[in-house]
Protein backbone atom coordinates (compact mmCIF):
# COMPACT_ATOMS: atom_id res chain seq x y z
CA UNK A 1 0.00 0.00 0.00
CA UNK A 2 1.64 3.24 -1.11
CA UNK A 3 1.79 6.30 1.30
CA UNK A 4 -0.77 8.41 -1.09
CA UNK A 5 -3.37 5.84 -0.53
CA UNK A 6 -2.95 5.26 3.19
CA UNK A 7 -3.49 9.40 3.33
CA UNK A 8 -6.35 9.35 1.47
CA UNK A 9 -7.93 5.97 3.47
CA UNK A 10 -6.38 7.19 7.15
CA UNK A 11 -9.27 8.85 8.73
CA UNK A 12 -11.95 6.18 7.06
CA UNK A 13 -9.34 3.29 8.18
CA UNK A 14 -9.60 4.39 11.75
CA UNK A 15 -13.07 4.71 11.75
CA UNK A 16 -13.47 1.21 10.61
CA UNK A 17 -10.84 0.08 12.38
CA UNK A 18 -11.92 1.41 15.46
CA UNK A 19 -15.28 -0.31 14.73
CA UNK A 20 -14.26 -3.53 14.53
CA UNK A 21 -11.83 -3.43 17.65
CA UNK A 22 -15.25 -1.94 19.13
CA UNK A 23 -16.88 -5.70 18.50
CA UNK A 24 -14.78 -7.33 22.08
CA UNK A 25 -15.82 -4.16 24.25
CA UNK A 26 -19.50 -4.49 22.73
CA UNK A 27 -19.33 -7.99 23.67
CA UNK A 28 -17.75 -7.78 27.36
CA UNK A 29 -19.73 -4.81 28.25
CA UNK A 30 -23.29 -4.95 26.89
CA UNK A 31 -24.50 -7.87 29.01
CA UNK A 32 -22.67 -6.34 31.78
CA UNK A 33 -25.90 -4.62 33.92
CA UNK A 34 -27.42 -7.65 32.75
CA UNK A 35 -26.03 -10.46 34.32
CA UNK A 36 -27.85 -10.22 37.51
CA UNK A 37 -30.99 -11.39 35.18
CA UNK A 38 -29.61 -13.75 33.47
CA UNK A 39 -28.19 -15.28 36.79
CA UNK A 40 -31.69 -15.71 37.96
CA UNK A 41 -33.76 -16.71 34.51
CA UNK A 42 -31.08 -19.71 34.34
CA UNK A 43 -31.09 -20.41 38.31
CA UNK A 44 -27.50 -20.25 38.85
CA UNK A 45 -25.41 -18.16 41.41
CA UNK A 46 -23.19 -14.76 40.42
CA UNK A 47 -19.82 -16.72 40.06
CA UNK A 48 -21.78 -19.24 37.60
CA UNK A 49 -22.93 -16.61 35.32
CA UNK A 50 -19.65 -14.58 35.73
CA UNK A 51 -18.22 -17.85 34.16
CA UNK A 52 -19.51 -17.16 31.13
CA UNK A 53 -17.43 -13.70 30.91
CA UNK A 54 -14.25 -15.58 31.50
CA UNK A 55 -14.95 -18.04 28.92
CA UNK A 56 -15.21 -15.09 26.08
CA UNK A 57 -11.77 -13.71 27.65
CA UNK A 58 -10.47 -17.26 27.22
CA UNK A 59 -11.46 -17.81 23.88
CA UNK A 60 -10.32 -14.50 23.11
CA UNK A 61 -6.76 -15.36 24.48
CA UNK A 62 -6.68 -18.70 22.64
CA UNK A 63 -7.96 -17.22 19.38
CA UNK A 64 -5.33 -14.53 19.45
CA UNK A 65 -2.90 -17.37 19.26
CA UNK A 66 -3.67 -19.04 15.86
CA UNK A 67 -4.89 -15.11 13.86
CA UNK A 68 -2.18 -13.22 14.05
CA UNK A 69 0.71 -15.91 13.02
CA UNK A 70 -2.45 -17.18 10.23
CA UNK A 71 -2.62 -13.16 9.06
CA UNK A 72 1.35 -12.96 8.40
CA UNK A 73 0.98 -16.29 6.69
CA UNK A 74 -2.57 -15.77 4.27
CA UNK A 75 -2.67 -11.79 4.55
CA UNK A 76 -4.62 -9.32 7.11
CA UNK A 77 -7.77 -8.91 5.14
CA UNK A 78 -9.05 -12.36 4.75
CA UNK A 79 -8.25 -13.46 8.30
CA UNK A 80 -10.49 -10.88 9.81
CA UNK A 81 -13.41 -11.05 7.83
CA UNK A 82 -13.79 -14.75 8.54
CA UNK A 83 -13.33 -13.74 12.32
CA UNK A 84 -16.07 -11.07 12.32
CA UNK A 85 -18.25 -13.86 10.23
CA UNK A 86 -17.85 -16.54 12.76
CA UNK A 87 -18.34 -13.64 16.15
CA UNK A 88 -21.51 -13.03 14.17
CA UNK A 89 -22.63 -16.48 14.45
CA UNK A 90 -21.85 -17.11 17.68
CA UNK A 91 -23.57 -14.17 19.36
CA UNK A 92 -26.54 -15.69 17.17
CA UNK A 93 -25.97 -18.81 19.04
CA UNK A 94 -25.53 -17.30 22.50
CA UNK A 95 -28.99 -15.43 22.01
CA UNK A 96 -30.95 -18.81 21.40
CA UNK A 97 -28.87 -20.83 24.82
CA UNK A 98 -31.30 -22.61 26.68
CA UNK A 99 -28.49 -23.35 29.46
CA UNK A 100 -26.03 -21.77 31.21
CA UNK A 101 -23.63 -24.21 29.77
CA UNK A 102 -24.77 -23.43 26.78
CA UNK A 103 -24.27 -20.06 26.68
CA UNK A 104 -20.60 -20.39 28.10
CA UNK A 105 -19.63 -22.41 25.03
CA UNK A 106 -21.20 -20.14 22.80
CA UNK A 107 -19.31 -17.44 24.72
CA UNK A 108 -15.74 -19.03 24.57
CA UNK A 109 -16.26 -19.40 20.73
CA UNK A 110 -17.20 -15.80 20.10
CA UNK A 111 -14.10 -14.85 22.01
CA UNK A 112 -12.33 -17.45 19.54
CA UNK A 113 -13.47 -15.72 16.24
CA UNK A 114 -13.71 -12.28 17.53
CA UNK A 115 -9.71 -12.41 18.71
CA UNK A 116 -9.29 -11.70 14.97
CA UNK A 117 -10.30 -8.70 14.95
CA UNK A 118 -8.06 -7.08 17.74
CA UNK A 119 -4.76 -8.81 16.57
CA UNK A 120 -5.37 -8.26 12.81
CA UNK A 121 -6.09 -4.50 13.30
CA UNK A 122 -3.13 -4.09 14.96
CA UNK A 123 -1.10 -5.67 12.69
CA UNK A 124 -2.67 -3.92 9.96
CA UNK A 125 -1.68 -0.54 11.46
CA UNK A 126 1.67 -2.00 12.14
CA UNK A 127 1.84 -2.28 8.40
CA UNK A 128 0.87 1.20 7.87
CA UNK A 129 2.71 3.17 10.61
CA UNK A 130 6.46 2.58 12.71
CA UNK A 131 6.43 3.26 16.70
CA UNK A 132 5.45 7.01 17.74
CA UNK A 133 2.93 7.32 14.83
CA UNK A 134 1.65 3.59 15.23
CA UNK A 135 1.01 4.53 19.07
CA UNK A 136 -0.32 7.65 17.66
CA UNK A 137 -2.86 5.81 15.45
CA UNK A 138 -3.79 3.48 17.71
CA UNK A 139 -4.44 5.92 20.19
CA UNK A 140 -6.98 6.85 18.31
CA UNK A 141 -8.38 3.87 16.85
CA UNK A 142 -8.51 3.36 20.67
CA UNK A 143 -10.58 6.40 20.69
CA UNK A 144 -13.11 4.86 18.18
CA UNK A 145 -13.26 1.83 19.99
CA UNK A 146 -13.82 3.63 23.65
CA UNK A 147 -17.51 4.84 22.17
CA UNK A 148 -18.20 1.06 22.24
CA UNK A 149 -17.46 0.30 26.23
CA UNK A 150 -19.25 3.67 26.60
CA UNK A 151 -22.88 2.95 25.03
CA UNK A 152 -22.29 -0.33 25.46
CA UNK A 153 -23.46 -0.40 29.70
CA UNK A 154 -26.61 2.03 28.82
CA UNK A 155 -27.78 0.03 26.20
CA UNK A 156 -27.70 -3.23 27.59
CA UNK A 157 -29.29 -2.40 30.57
CA UNK A 158 -31.81 -0.87 28.67
CA UNK A 159 -32.13 -3.72 25.85
CA UNK A 160 -32.44 -6.12 29.08
CA UNK A 161 -35.35 -4.01 30.62
CA UNK A 162 -37.36 -3.37 27.38
CA UNK A 163 -36.40 -6.57 25.88
CA UNK A 164 -35.00 -9.19 27.64
CA UNK A 165 -31.12 -10.22 27.81
CA UNK A 166 -31.25 -11.71 24.30
CA UNK A 167 -31.72 -9.32 22.40
CA UNK A 168 -28.31 -7.95 23.57
CA UNK A 169 -27.03 -10.80 21.64
CA UNK A 170 -29.30 -9.76 18.60
CA UNK A 171 -28.00 -6.65 17.85
CA UNK A 172 -24.33 -7.94 18.52
CA UNK A 173 -24.63 -9.86 15.23
CA UNK A 174 -26.09 -7.14 13.47
CA UNK A 175 -23.50 -5.09 14.86
CA UNK A 176 -20.70 -7.41 13.59
CA UNK A 177 -22.49 -8.10 10.14
CA UNK A 178 -21.95 -4.78 9.15
CA UNK A 179 -18.79 -4.77 9.87
CA UNK A 180 -18.04 -7.24 7.63
CA UNK A 181 -20.00 -4.98 4.87
CA UNK A 182 -17.68 -2.29 5.60
CA UNK A 183 -14.57 -3.99 5.91
CA UNK A 184 -14.72 -5.99 2.75
CA UNK A 185 -15.68 -2.75 0.95
CA UNK A 186 -13.03 -0.05 2.42
CA UNK A 187 -10.15 -1.95 4.34
CA UNK A 188 -7.41 -2.77 2.16
CA UNK A 189 -4.72 -5.69 2.07
CA UNK A 190 -1.94 -4.09 4.04
CA UNK A 191 0.51 -7.60 3.71
CA UNK A 192 2.55 -7.76 0.03
CA UNK A 193 2.45 -11.24 -0.93
CA UNK A 194 6.28 -11.14 -0.96
CA UNK A 195 6.06 -10.58 2.39
CA UNK A 196 3.74 -13.12 3.59
CA UNK A 197 6.00 -15.87 5.73
CA UNK A 198 4.34 -20.01 4.72
CA UNK A 199 2.66 -20.92 7.94
CA UNK A 200 4.49 -23.80 9.65
CA UNK A 201 3.77 -24.18 13.80
CA UNK A 202 7.46 -24.85 14.50
CA UNK A 203 8.68 -21.56 13.30
CA UNK A 204 5.78 -19.76 14.76
CA UNK A 205 6.80 -21.37 18.00
CA UNK A 206 10.02 -20.44 17.33
CA UNK A 207 9.05 -16.78 17.33
CA UNK A 208 7.10 -17.48 20.61
CA UNK A 209 10.15 -18.53 22.37
CA UNK A 210 12.40 -15.86 21.30
CA UNK A 211 10.09 -13.49 22.36
CA UNK A 212 9.43 -15.24 25.66
CA UNK A 213 13.63 -15.01 26.03
CA UNK A 214 14.03 -11.39 25.07
CA UNK A 215 14.19 -9.35 28.49
CA UNK A 216 12.83 -6.81 26.95
CA UNK A 217 9.68 -8.16 25.02
CA UNK A 218 9.20 -10.16 27.55
CA UNK A 219 8.53 -7.29 29.99
CA UNK A 220 7.02 -5.13 27.33
CA UNK A 221 4.43 -8.31 26.81
CA UNK A 222 3.13 -8.50 30.94
CA UNK A 223 3.13 -5.03 31.48
CA UNK A 224 0.18 -4.74 29.18
CA UNK A 225 -1.22 -7.60 30.04
CA UNK A 226 -1.42 -7.68 33.70
CA UNK A 227 -2.13 -3.37 33.27
CA UNK A 228 -5.23 -4.98 31.46
CA UNK A 229 -5.95 -8.10 33.48
CA UNK A 230 -6.73 -4.96 36.21
CA UNK A 231 -9.95 -3.87 34.54
CA UNK A 232 -11.09 -7.47 34.42
CA UNK A 233 -11.17 -7.84 38.25
CA UNK A 234 -13.63 -4.63 37.66
CA UNK A 235 -15.78 -6.01 34.69
CA UNK A 236 -16.10 -9.40 36.45
CA UNK A 237 -17.72 -7.74 40.01
CA UNK A 238 -18.60 -4.26 38.97
CA UNK A 239 -22.05 -4.80 38.18
CA UNK A 240 -22.68 -7.11 41.00
CA UNK A 241 -20.57 -4.32 43.41
CA UNK A 242 -23.04 -1.21 42.02
CA UNK A 243 -26.30 -3.71 42.16
CA UNK A 244 -26.49 -5.68 44.88
CA UNK A 245 -24.02 -3.79 47.48
CA UNK A 246 -24.54 -0.47 46.83
CA UNK A 247 -28.39 -0.56 45.53
CA UNK A 248 -27.94 0.91 42.30
CA UNK A 249 -30.47 0.21 39.91
CA UNK A 250 -29.83 -1.81 36.26
CA UNK A 251 -30.32 1.28 34.15
CA UNK A 252 -28.23 3.62 35.77
CA UNK A 253 -25.52 0.85 36.40
CA UNK A 254 -24.24 1.63 32.59
CA UNK A 255 -24.18 5.58 33.59
CA UNK A 256 -21.39 4.85 36.23
CA UNK A 257 -19.58 2.62 33.64
CA UNK A 258 -19.79 5.12 31.53
CA UNK A 259 -17.60 7.60 33.44
CA UNK A 260 -14.70 5.45 33.36
CA UNK A 261 -14.78 5.20 29.26
CA UNK A 262 -15.63 9.25 29.43
CA UNK A 263 -12.21 9.25 31.51
CA UNK A 264 -9.82 6.66 29.36
CA UNK A 265 -10.92 8.84 26.06
CA UNK A 266 -9.56 12.22 27.52
CA UNK A 267 -6.72 10.48 28.76
CA UNK A 268 -6.65 8.34 25.07
CA UNK A 269 -6.45 11.89 23.21
CA UNK A 270 -3.57 13.04 25.33
CA UNK A 271 -1.97 10.26 24.16
CA UNK A 272 -2.00 10.64 21.08
CA UNK A 273 -1.70 14.81 21.29
CA UNK A 274 1.62 14.25 23.35
CA UNK A 275 3.48 10.96 22.13
CA UNK A 276 5.77 12.31 19.50
CA UNK A 277 6.66 14.78 21.94
CA UNK A 278 7.08 12.82 24.99
CA UNK A 279 7.75 9.13 23.42
CA UNK A 280 6.36 6.04 24.47
CA UNK A 281 8.63 4.96 27.76
CA UNK A 282 7.38 8.36 28.96
CA UNK A 283 3.95 8.14 28.93
CA UNK A 284 4.00 4.18 29.66
CA UNK A 285 5.63 4.80 33.03
CA UNK A 286 3.24 7.95 33.24
CA UNK A 287 -0.43 5.41 32.74
CA UNK A 288 1.18 2.63 35.15
CA UNK A 289 1.79 5.44 38.02
CA UNK A 290 -1.13 6.51 37.38
CA UNK A 291 -2.80 2.52 37.88
CA UNK A 292 -0.76 2.10 40.88
CA UNK A 293 -1.66 5.26 42.94
CA UNK A 294 -5.84 4.32 41.65
CA UNK A 295 -5.62 0.78 43.12
CA UNK A 296 -4.19 1.97 46.62
CA UNK A 297 -6.89 4.74 46.36
CA UNK A 298 -9.48 1.87 46.36
CA UNK A 299 -7.77 0.26 49.27
CA UNK A 300 -7.99 3.51 51.21
CA UNK A 301 -11.70 4.07 50.34
CA UNK A 302 -13.19 0.86 51.48
CA UNK A 303 -10.73 1.30 54.89
CA UNK A 304 -12.18 4.97 55.48
CA UNK A 305 -15.64 3.28 54.71
CA UNK A 306 -16.29 5.91 51.89
CA UNK A 307 -19.22 4.05 50.42
CA UNK A 308 -19.97 3.85 46.17
CA UNK A 309 -18.02 7.12 44.96
CA UNK A 310 -15.15 5.72 47.26
CA UNK A 311 -14.84 2.67 44.45
CA UNK A 312 -16.11 4.60 41.36
CA UNK A 313 -13.82 7.82 41.51
CA UNK A 314 -10.55 5.27 41.97
CA UNK A 315 -11.71 3.18 39.45
CA UNK A 316 -12.28 5.74 36.80
CA UNK A 317 -8.63 6.42 37.59
CA UNK A 318 -7.38 2.99 36.93
CA UNK A 319 -9.83 2.89 34.01
CA UNK A 320 -8.36 5.91 32.33
CA UNK A 321 -5.11 4.69 31.69
CA UNK A 322 -5.73 1.49 30.12
CA UNK A 323 -5.50 2.65 26.40
CA UNK A 324 -2.23 4.81 26.84
CA UNK A 325 -0.36 1.86 28.63
CA UNK A 326 -1.65 -0.58 25.75
CA UNK A 327 -0.95 1.75 22.61
CA UNK A 328 2.51 2.49 24.13
CA UNK A 329 3.71 -1.19 25.67
CA UNK A 330 2.36 -2.84 21.96
CA UNK A 331 4.36 0.32 20.18
CA UNK A 332 7.39 -0.70 21.85
CA UNK A 333 6.82 -4.08 21.36
CA UNK A 334 5.84 -4.30 17.30
CA UNK A 335 8.92 -1.57 16.76
CA UNK A 336 11.36 -4.42 18.04
CA UNK A 337 9.94 -6.94 15.23
CA UNK A 338 8.07 -5.19 12.76
CA UNK A 339 8.83 -8.48 10.20
CA UNK A 340 6.39 -10.93 12.24
CA UNK A 341 3.71 -8.39 13.76
CA UNK A 342 0.97 -10.19 13.41
CA UNK A 343 2.69 -13.18 15.64
CA UNK A 344 3.73 -10.79 18.28
CA UNK A 345 0.39 -9.43 18.59
CA UNK A 346 -0.66 -12.67 18.69
CA UNK A 347 1.10 -13.67 21.39
CA UNK A 348 0.70 -10.16 23.77
CA UNK A 349 -3.09 -9.95 23.14
CA UNK A 350 -3.23 -13.85 23.95
CA UNK A 351 -1.43 -13.24 27.10
CA UNK A 352 -3.07 -10.18 27.84
CA UNK A 353 -6.31 -12.11 27.49
CA UNK A 354 -5.02 -14.93 29.24
CA UNK A 355 -4.16 -12.92 32.51
CA UNK A 356 -7.82 -11.34 32.25
CA UNK A 357 -9.41 -14.26 32.13
CA UNK A 358 -7.24 -15.54 35.42
CA UNK A 359 -8.00 -12.87 36.99
CA UNK A 360 -11.70 -13.01 36.54
CA UNK A 361 -11.52 -16.82 37.47
CA UNK A 362 -10.15 -15.82 40.54
CA UNK A 363 -12.83 -13.11 41.54
CA UNK A 364 -15.46 -15.13 40.44
CA UNK A 365 -14.37 -18.05 42.96
CA UNK A 366 -13.38 -15.56 45.62
CA UNK A 367 -16.33 -15.07 48.24
CA UNK A 368 -19.39 -12.99 46.94
CA UNK A 369 -21.26 -9.98 48.70
CA UNK A 370 -17.58 -7.90 49.17
CA UNK A 371 -15.63 -5.18 47.52
CA UNK A 372 -12.32 -6.81 48.72
CA UNK A 373 -11.64 -9.46 45.95
CA UNK A 374 -11.98 -6.86 43.38
CA UNK A 375 -9.62 -4.07 44.53
CA UNK A 376 -6.42 -6.92 45.66
CA UNK A 377 -6.91 -8.15 41.97
CA UNK A 378 -6.73 -4.47 40.92
CA UNK A 379 -3.83 -3.59 43.26
CA UNK A 380 -1.90 -7.35 42.54
CA UNK A 381 -2.41 -6.03 38.49
CA UNK A 382 -1.14 -2.99 39.17
CA UNK A 383 2.10 -3.76 41.03
CA UNK A 384 2.79 -6.73 38.70
CA UNK A 385 2.77 -4.29 35.58
CA UNK A 386 4.88 -1.94 37.26
CA UNK A 387 7.14 -4.58 38.23
CA UNK A 388 7.64 -6.09 34.52
CA UNK A 389 8.58 -2.60 33.23
CA UNK A 390 10.91 -1.40 35.97
CA UNK A 391 12.94 -5.01 35.68
CA UNK A 392 12.59 -5.71 32.81
CA UNK A 393 11.38 -3.67 30.18
CA UNK A 394 12.76 -0.48 30.79
CA UNK A 395 16.07 -1.25 30.12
Amino acid sequence: MDSSSTTKLSFLLIVILGGITSLTPFAIDMYLPAMPSIAKEFGVSAGAIQITLTSFIAGFAVGQLFHGPLSDSFGRKPVLLLGTFFFALAAVISAASDSIDALMWARAAQGFSGAAGAVVVQAIVRDMFAKEDFARTMSFIILVMTIAPLLAPLAGGYLAVWFGWRSIFWLLALIAFVMIIAASLVIPETLKAENRQPFRLRTTMRHFFTLFTRSKAFGLIFTGAFSFAGMFAFLTAGSFIYIEIYGVSITNVGYLFGLNILLMMVMTTLNGKYVKRLGSHYLLRLGLTIQLIASLLLVLAQLLDLGLWGVVVPVMLFFSTISMVGSNSIALLLNEYPEIAGTVSSLAGSLKFGAGALVAAAVSMLPSGSVWPMILMMVLCSLLSMTFYTYCAKR
